[in-house]
């Protein structure tokens, strides 16, 4: 399985696969880790996917101000969140000869403030690399149609970002 990733960081015009800055801040995980990562979470969640060998995911790492602007455009909540989640296919899309044709099959796009992140990773009391994994994660499943509306879709989802986490060496407890 392969996956196309492109990383995109709104503070400067750097290359997308080129460790990212944001101000002063440099974001401690490599374009190709992040790829490593969507491939193994990929793989963990084959069956809830279309049956592809090329996935293409977008991320973009943001500021609260940004987040805040897309957040009140798509969702009417004029507040900053620390992910959103941009699906470009429906959960129960029939396969077509479109879809599995030869071309990468494009997931949908996840945005991630990494302001937001900065102060849940501190509230947390873990690193910024454990929480911007875990804000992929969650969409991610998202992006697959994973969501939590009640406490028992929230839990199992929370429960699955934690499966996913484990499998790229990144323990969190889900209480």
């Amino acid at each position: 399985m392969q996956v196309e990733l492109y990383v995109e960081n709104c503070f400067d015009e750097s290359p997308p696969y080129l460790p990212l800055n944001l101000g002063e801040a440099e974001i401690p995980i490599a374009a190709e880790t992040w790829s490593t990562w969507f491939r193994r979470w990929l793989e963990i969640l084959q069956a809830e996917l279309y049956q592809k060998s090329i996935y293409e995911i977008g991320l973009r790492l943001t500021d609260d101000a940004e987040i805040q602007a897309l957040n009140a455009q798509y969702r009417h909540q004029d507040k900053p969140t620390d992910v959103l989640s941009f699906a470009t296919l429906e959960v129960d899309f029939p396969q077509s000869q479109e879809i599995s044709g030869a071309m990468p099959l494009y997931l949908g796009d996840i945005v991630i403030s990494v302001d937001m992140a900065k102060r849940q990773a501190q509230q947390q009391g873990h690193s910024l690399a454990t929480e911007l994994a875990w804000l992929a994660a969650h969409g991610l499943l998202h992006l697959l149609g994973w969501d939590h509306p009640d406490e028992e879709t929230e839990m199992r989802m929370l429960k699955q970002q934690g499966i996913l986490l484990k499998a790229i060496g990144i323990l969190i407890d889900i209480e």
